[in-house]
C-alpha cells in the first residue's frame, strides 16, 4: 500500500508541476491578450494578482485532494529535512526530480505553443545580490508555511489565504530583481534548462543553490 501511495504521489507531483507552469502563462494570456490590459496597467495587475490567488487556492485544493501532491520542491524539502531519513531519500531521489521533469515538459509545451511568452524569471542584478534575495525570499515563505501548518493545523481556508497572500507579496518584492521565483523546479526548467536564454549558467546555479539554502536554513531554524 505504501508503494502504491508513493507512486500516486509521484504522478500527482508530475501533473501538478506541469499544470503550475501552464497556469501562470494562461493567466497572463487571459489578462493581457484576451482582456487587452497593458503590462503596466494597474487594473490589469490587480486582476492578474487576484486570479493568481484563486489559482493558488486551486492548487492547494489539489494538494489536499491528492494527499500531499506538490509542484514546488521547497514545500516538501523542508518537511523531508525535519522528518525521517527514508522520507528524505524518497523526496530528494524521486519527488523533486519528478517535479522538475513535470516543469520541464510544461515549459517545452509552452515554448512550442507560445514562444513569445515562454520566458522564465530574469536575473536583473549581480549574482551575489540575486542569490541573497532568492535565499531570503525562500527562507521567508518556508518559515510562513511551516508556521501556518503548526499554528493553524485545521483551517484550510485561513492557511491557504495567508500563504497565498504571503507568496504573492514576496513574489512582488523580488520580481524586479530575480523574478521572485522561489521554485527551483521552475528555475531549473524552461529557459534556464531548456534553452539557457534567461539566466547565465553561473547565475542559474547560484540562485538555484541559494533557494535550497534558504529552505535548509529555515527548516533547521524551525
Amino acid at each position: 500500500m505504501a508503494a502504491v501511495g508513493g507512486r500516486l504521489l509521484l504522478v500527482s507531483d508530475f501533473f501538478m508541476s506541469f499544470m503550475w507552469v501552464w497556469s501562470s502563462v494562461l493567466i497572463k494570456i487571459f489578462v493581457y491578450k484576451i482582456l487587452g490590459y497593458g503590462t503596466h496597467d494597474l487594473k490589469g495587475e490587480i486582476l492578474r494578482y487576484g486570479i493568481s490567488i484563486v489559482n493558488m487556492f486551486f492548487f492547494a485544493y489539489l494538494a489536499k485532494a491528492t494527499k500531499g501532491g506538490a509542484y514546488n520542491p521547497l514545500t516538501i524539502l523542508s518537511s523531508a529535512i525535519s522528518g525521517d531519513f527514508s522520507n528524505f531519500l524518497f523526496t530528494v531521489g524521486a519527488r523533486i526530480p519528478i517535479q522538475v521533469l513535470g516543469s520541464i515538459y510544461g515549459v517545452r509545451f509552452i515554448l512550442a505553443a507560445f514562444p513569445e511568452i515562454g520566458r522564465g524569471p530574469r536575473l536583473n542584478v549581480d549574482i551575489a545580490r540575486g542569490a541573497l534575495t532568492e535565499g531570503l525570499l525562500t527562507f521567508g515563505i518556508v518559515i510562513i508555511s511551516q508556521g501556518l501548518s503548526r499554528k493553524i493545523p485545521g483551517s484550510f481556508f485561513m492557511k491557504t489565504w495567508i500563504s497565498s497572500v504571503s507568496k504573492l507579496t514576496l513574489h512582488i518584492l523580488g520580481s524586479d530583481l530575480t523574478g521572485g521565483c522561489m521554485n527551483p523546479a521552475s528555475v531549473s526548467n524552461g529557459v534556464g534548462f531548456c534553452t539557457r536564454r534567461t539566466y547565465k549558467q553561473e547565475a542559474f546555479n547560484c540562485v538555484l543553490a541559494c533557494s535550497y539554502g534558504g529552505n535548509f536554513g529555515s527548516s533547521v531554524g524551525i
